[in-house]
């Protein structure tokens, strides 16, 4: 049983944690990485790989969805850089 992980077809193999830890420094990068990220989600060569692309793909669309009702927010209450740092 010890065997394991290497028995495994390529695109079954899972991910070590430093594999996890180097995608993230990775995708991290801001165009380098976010190419990376598009490449890495829709490759088959790993399908642990792929899919955690995917999730931070879906996590970087949750932040800009976030992102842009926060400034439509900000643009329909007048606020403004401008007057937060007047008030101080």
């Amino acid at each position: 049983m010890q065997d394991y992980p290497n028995n495994l077809p390529n695109e079954y193999r899972p991910l070590s944690a430093w594999a996890y830890f180097g995608y993230n420094i990775l995708f991290a990068i801001p165009f380098v990485g976010f190419i990376m990220l598009i490449v890495f989600a829709f490759d088959s060569s790993n399908i642990n790989r792929r899919n955690y692309a995917r999730s931070f793909f879906c996590a970087y669309l949750i932040l800009f969805i976030l992102l842009i009702i926060v400034l439509i927010l900000c643009l329909v209450l007048g606020i403004s850089t401008a007057s937060l740092y007047s008030s101080l």
